[in-house]
C-alpha cells in the first residue's frame, strides 16, 4: 500500500522540451518543468521522507558517479599515462592524466608493501595498500616528492590548495592475490570467481571538501563540469579503478614473466571499486537537509517528469522491459551473507518478473503508461522493488531528465533564525500544521530515545551509543530532529503567545538549532526525515544506504546494521573505452556480456 497521496508540484505547458531554467542550474522553480499537458505530481513527502523507502533507494541516472562519467565523456577529455614508476614488489607511485578543455588533473598513486596484519578497513587504520591524491594540474618532480612524504599518511600528511581529493584503498583478501596468480599462471580468472567480490580492491575513504588541509570545494566547484555533488571524488574513484586495473595486470608480469596473461578486458570491466562504509557516512544526510532536500526532491522530478508523459512509444516500452532483464539479471549476482538484506534481494526478484509481466500487458494505447507502472508497483511491491521501479522508469528517458543532475547541488551557508521579529504563536503553528510527525513518538519513553549521536575523541568521526547502556550521552550530537522539534514546541507552548522569537531564543539557546533547520528557505518538501534518529527501532543502514546509492553504489553487502560493503563502476568503461560508445548504458550489463 502507498504510504500518502501524490501531490501537484504545478501546471505544465504542452510539448516534451523543457522550459527554460527559472534561475540557472541550481534553482528549481515549483513549475519549472513543461511536460505534455497533465499536471505534475511529486511523491508526497510522507511516503518519501520515511527511512524504510530511503534505506530502499537505488542508483538512477542522476547519481553521481554516472553524471560524472557522462559529463566526462562530454567534455572529451584524455587520459594517459604520466609516470609509472611501480617496481616488481609492487610498491611505488604512478599518475594518470585527465587532460579536458580547460584544466588538467592527476591521479597520483602509491603503491605499498602492507603486512597483511595491518590490512583493515576500520578508520583507525595507520597503512593502507594504496594511496591517492587527485591533484589539480600535473605535479612535477617537487610536488611529487612532496605527496610521496604525506599521502601515504593520509590524516597526518599535509597538504595544499592543490590537492583535491584523498583517498586511500586495500585489497580484497578474497579475490586480488587469486586474480595476480591466475594471471601469472597464463589463465584468465572464472567470470563467476570475479562476480562473487565484484572489485579486488576497495577504498576505505575519499576525502573532499577541505579535509585535513586539501582544498575546499570552492576551488573547483565553479568550473565545467564539476558543479554537481562529489564529482571530483567520483572521478577520483573512476581512476583508480584504472590504476588498480594496471596493478594486477603489472604483478602477474612480475610474478608470471613471459607466460602471464593481461585481465581479459570483458573480465575487467566486471569489477568495479569496493568501499567500506561506516556510521561516519550517516549524519551527513541529517547536518546538511538543504543538499538532501535537493538531491530527494531531484529525483522525484525526474519521476515526474517521466510519469507525466501521455504516451510512450514501442522503443520506449522495448527499452523499459530490457532495462528490468538487466537488472533482474543483476540482481541474481546480488549475494550477501546478512540474512535480511537477502531475503529482500530473493523478494525484488520475485518483483521485477511481476513488474515485467504488468509492463508487457499495457496496451499500446495505455493513456499515461509509465504513472501506471508507477501507481501499480507502489500497490504490489516491496519498498525495494518500488524504489528499483523509479530508477527503472527513470532509466530510458534521460533526454528529458539529465539535466537534473546539474541542478543538485546547494550553496550551503550559515543559516540564521530568520523572522526573529516574528512571534512565538507563530512557529507553534508551523510546528502543529507541518510537523505532527514529530510531535507523535512520546519521547519520555526510554525506547523513543534509546540512542546517541556523537562524535568519537579518537578519530573525530560520528559514533552511535546505546544511552541508557554506554556514557557519553552529554556529548550528544543534534541529529534527533523529530524529538528536538517536539521540545521546542513545548517550550513554545509554555511562552507567551506574543512573544518574539528572539526574546524566546535568548530564554532557550538549546533550541537554536532547531528553530535554524525550521527556517530554512531552501529546504523544500523533502527536507525532513520523517522517522526518530535516535529510537531504539532506528537501522543506521538505512542512512548510509540512501546516501550510497545518490553516489551511483550498488550491490549493497551490510555487515551489520551499522557499516556496510558496496561497489562503484562495476561494468562501467574504463579511460580508453568511454569513447567508444555511450558512456551511460553500462550500470546493469546486457545478458550478452
Amino acid at each position: 500500500m502507498t504510504e500518502g497521496r501524490d501531490r501537484p508540484a504545478g501546471a505544465q505547458e504542452d510539448g516534451n522540451a523543457p522550459l527554460p531554467d527559472p534561475g540557472g542550474p541550481g534553482d528549481l522553480g515549483p513549475a519549472e518543468d513543461g511536460r505534455a499537458g497533465r499536471g505534475l505530481w511529486l511523491r508526497a513527502p510522507e511516503t518519501v521522507m520515511r527511512l524504510a523507502r530511503l534505506g530502499a533507494f537505488h542508483q538512477t541516472r542522476l547519481s553521481f558517479l554516472r553524471a560524472t562519467l557522462r559529463q566526462v565523456a562530454a567534455g572529451g577529455y584524455r587520459f594517459g599515462y604520466e609516470r609509472w614508476e611501480i617496481g616488481d614488489g609492487g610498491v611505488g607511485a604512478a599518475v594518470y592524466a585527465a587532460r579536458g578543455p580547460e584544466r588538467d588533473y592527476s591521479l597520483v598513486c602509491f603503491a605499498h608493501d602492507l603486512d597483511p596484519a595491518m590490512r583493515t578497513d576500520r578508520v583507525i587504520a595507520e597503512a593502507w595498500d594504496a594511496t591517492f591524491v587527485l591533484y589539480d594540474g600535473i605535479p612535477d618532480d617537487s610536488e611529487l616528492d612532496r605527496l610521496r612524504a604525506n599521502a601515504p599518511k593520509q590524516e597526518a600528511g599535509r597538504y595544499r590548495h592543490t590537492d583535491l581529493i584523498l583517498s586511500r584503498a586495500n585489497r580484497s583478501g578474497r579475490l586480488y592475490d587469486h586474480v595476480v596468480d591466475c594471471l601469472a599462471a597464463g589463465r584468465q580468472p572464472a567470470a563467476a570467481r570475479l562476480d562473487e567480490t565484484g572489485y579486488v580492491m576497495r577504498t576505505t575513504a575519499v576525502y573532499g571538501n577541505g579535509k585535513f588541509g586539501i582544498a575546499d570545494r570552492d576551488r573547483y566547484a565553479g568550473r565545467a563540469g564539476f558543479g554537481g555533488p562529489f564529482r571530483m571524488e567520483m572521478l577520483t574513484v573512476w581512476m583508480i579503478r584504472q590504476f588498480v586495473a594496471d596493478l594486477v595486470d603489472h604483478m602477474a608480469r612480475a610474478g608470471g614473466g613471459a607466460r602471464a596473461a593481461p585481465l581479459d578486458r570483458a573480465l575487467r570491466r566486471r569489477l568495479g571499486i569496493g568501499n567500506s562504509t561506516g556510521l561516519g557516512l550517516g549524519p551527513f544526510i541529517v547536518n546538511h537537509p538543504a543538499l538532501f532536500a535537493r538531491w530527494v526532491e531531484c529525483r522525484e522530478l525526474a519521476l515526474a517528469r517521466v510519469c507525466a508523459q501521455e504516451t510512450a512509444s514501442a522503443e520506449t516500452r522495448r527499452e523499459f522491459r530490457q532495462w528490468i532483464a538487466r537488472a533482474r539479471a543483476d540482481a541474481a549476482g546480488w549475494t550477501v551473507a546478512e540474512p535480511v538484506q537477502a531475503a529482500k534481494i530473493a523478494r525484488l526478484s520475485d518483483d521485477l518478473g511481476r513488474l515485467d509481466a504488468f509492463a508487457a500487458g499495457l496496451g499500446a494505447e495505455a493513456a499515461a503508461p509509465w504513472a501506471r507502472i508507477r501507481d501499480w508497483a507502489a500497490e504490489h511491491l516491496s519498498l525495494e522493488g518500488q524504489e528499483l521501479a523509479v530508477s527503472l522508469l527513470i532509466e530510458p528517458h534521460g533526454g528529458i531528465v539529465d539535466d537534473l543532475a546539474d541542478r543538485m547541488a546547494v550553496e550551503e551557508t550559515e543559516i540564521l533564525p530568520a523572522g526573529l521579529s516574528g512571534r512565538v504563536r507563530d512557529l507553534r503553528d508551523l510546528i502543529e500544521e507541518e510537523y505532527g510527525w514529530a510531535l507523535e513518538p512520546d519521547y519520555a519513553r526510554p525506547e523513543a530515545q534509546a540512542r546517541f549521536w556523537y562524535v568519537s575523541a579518537n578519530k573525530l568521526e560520528p559514533r552511535l551509543g546505546e544511552r541508557w547502556e554506554e556514557p557519553g550521552a552529554e556529548l550528544e550530537l543534534p541529529l534527533a530532529t523529530g524529538r528536538d522539534i517536539a521540545a521546542c514546541h513545548a517550550d513554545l507552548g509554555k511562552a507567551a503567545e506574543d512573544e518574539t522569537l528572539a526574546d524566546f531564543l535568548l530564554r532557550h539557546p538549546e533550541h537554536r538549532h532547531t528553530v535554524r533547520r525550521l527556517s530554512d528557505p531552501d529546504l523544500g518538501p523533502y527536507g525532513h526525515i520523517r522517522d526518530n534518529l535516535v529510537g531504539a527501532g532506528l537501522l543506521p543502514l538505512d542512512l548510509l544506504r540512501c546516501k550510497l546509492a545518490f553516489f551511483g553504489a550498488t550491490h549493497f553487502d551490510p555487515k551489520s546494521d551499522r557499516w556496510l560493503r558496496i561497489n562503484m563502476f562495476r561494468h562501467a568503461p574504463y579511460p580508453d573505452e568511454l569513447q567508444a560508445g555511450p558512456p551511460d548504458d553500462w550500470i546493469y550489463p546486457r545478458p550478452d556480456g
